[in-house]
């Protein structure tokens, strides 16, 4: 049988203790199945795999046809961003607890791997935020997000001031601790702290949480998943936007994030006895006594 994946990236999550045996292990099932495994050199040399074959990530992103990442859902984040545009299929093999994104049990991953290398997975296509800071009409920097864009507050905490729109629509004006917009992946992570609802991640939509509002009215929407949103900055002593938790820059007065569904979708592979609300209750602790 032909395979489906020929050429796999490996990539694991930087600095983390006790990755090594775990990626060696990982390499060397896959190279005995015939797949071509690459590390990605990040990985390699921290691992000190360097005798396995390994390359920049981005050198390779157009010729693999499918990434292991290994670590949580933090690593996950920065590899989908990465990858998003090379329409990359991603699996997600998590160290520790359950993750939301990376599911896959060290544990278990040779044997589940296996049943998935062998055409035994479900494709789920989630939404990419493509976020845009712009100051006096020009474009100061692009980034993508898998999970939230949030403007908020910065180190001297006060309330920042701003304006919402939706497709040029104006949807209020906001004295607040700051505004997250996220994906229905990002749903579960800063938008549900700050009072937002939780999305089936197969929807398209976006979820608009005020953190901290001065106004209790303010309420978070939802609002469809081909709309842009814009954010003005009226007042702030300080301020700054934040992309996943991971990358952030200043703003100034003035200046306007914008924020859209971007191009391509993140391809994430799942066992196909993967079920997301058994993921939810048991990251939610649903159901359990206090």
């Amino acid at each position: 049988m032909a395979q489906i994946f020929k050429k796999i990236a490996l990539v694991g999550k930087h600095n983390s203790t006790g990755i090594s045996g775990y990626m060696l292990r990982l390499a060397n099932h896959l190279l005995g199945r015939g797949h071509e495994a690459v590390l990605t050199t990040h990985a390699a040399e921290f691992c000190r795999l360097t005798d396995l074959p390994c390359a920049p990530l981005m050198d390779i992103a157009n010729d693999i046809d499918l990434a292991v990442v290994m670590g949580g859902d933090g690593t996950m984040l920065a590899i989908a961003r990465s990858l998003v545009d090379f329409r990359v299929p991603l699996i997600g093999v998590n160290q520790g607890r359950l993750g939301f994104l990376a599911d896959v049990s060290v544990d278990t991953m040779l044997a589940t791997l296996d049943e998935m290398l062998d055409g035994q997975y479900v494709e789920e296509n989630r939404i990419m935020l493509d976020c845009a800071l712009e100051r006096d009409g020009d474009l100061v920097f692009h980034m993508y997000a898998f999970n939230d864009a949030v403007v908020s507050k910065g180190a001297m905490g006060r309330l920042i001031e701003f304006e919402a729109y939706i497709d040029d629509k104006f949807v209020y004006s906001q004295r607040a601790d700051g505004l997250v917009v996220a994906s229905p992946t990002g749903s579960t992570a800063y938008a549900l702290s700050a009072g937002g609802p939780i999305l089936h991640p197969s929807l398209e939509a976006f979820v608009l949480a005020p953190i901290c509002p001065h106004t209790l009215s303010a309420r978070p929407i939802v609002v469809n998943g081909r709309s842009e949103v814009e954010i003005n900055l009226i007042h702030a002593d300080d301020c700054r936007v934040h992309f996943d938790g991971q990358n952030h820059r200043d703003m100034r007065v003035g200046d306007r994030v914008v924020i859209r569904r971007a191009r391509n979708t993140v391809r994430l592979l799942q066992p196909t006895d993967h079920n997301y609300y058994d993921t939810l209750r048991q990251k939610l602790r649903w159901g359990e006594k206090l």
